[in-house]
């Protein structure tokens, strides 16, 4: 089987998995991810706005705009890296691409803990996403100008034992689940 047939099948298999966990979630889901984001705070970072069965770090990312600079994704381009645009709890929100909403005005830094979302995840640090390789390119050009924390975030249900991985594949430096902290050796 080919690698391109494999990352469709382990999407599929692990979209199933995270909707089972979305519907029993919890209110206190990112409370491990707003735990470890209370090391660091003041440092500038970039969560996500969830999109349909994704778990939410929005309350973990309110805590944090308490104290430092929080954004979230905007697309700029198929095949382009992602920017990051200062986002405020209560902020003005528009459309984005995907269907993720993004601050109405748009007001772009570079962060130094980036939460990602994902489709699958495994023991070892490694993600697979939507497949358009966004948080890929992106990882890689923030880590080649300064350290990147990347912090996975995802129900534990997203686990995967054998994730069809590539070299271009941006490893993972933490995982956050709604039971637990992984941390990866690098």
């Amino acid at each position: 089987m080919d690698l391109v047939t494999r990352k469709a099948e382990a999407r599929k298999a692990a979209f199933a998995r995270r909707k089972v966990a979305f519907d029993a979630a919890s209110p206190a889901q990112s409370a491990h991810l707003s735990e470890i984001l209370a090391g660091y705070r003041g440092v500038a970072l970039a969560g996500y706005m969830p999109i349909r069965s994704e778990i939410t770090p929005l309350p973990a990312m309110a805590e944090a705009a308490a104290h430092g600079p929080v954004g979230v994704p905007v697309i700029q381009a198929a095949g382009q890296p992602l920017e990051f645009s200062r986002w405020e709890p209560d902020g003005a929100l528009r459309d984005g691409p995907f269907g993720a909403q993004v601050p109405v005005v748009d007001d772009y830094f570079e962060p130094e803990i980036v939460i990602v979302p994902l489709v699958a995840f495994d023991r070892h640090g490694g993600r697979l996403g939507y497949g358009g390789g966004f948080y890929d390119r992106t990882l890689e050009r923030l880590r080649a100008r300064r350290a990147t924390l990347a912090i996975g975030f995802a129900f534990d249900a997203q686990e995967a034992d054998d994730l069809p991985l590539e070299p271009t594949d941006q490893p993972l430096d933490m995982m956050v689940t709604e039971r637990r902290i992984l941390e990866f050796q690098r």
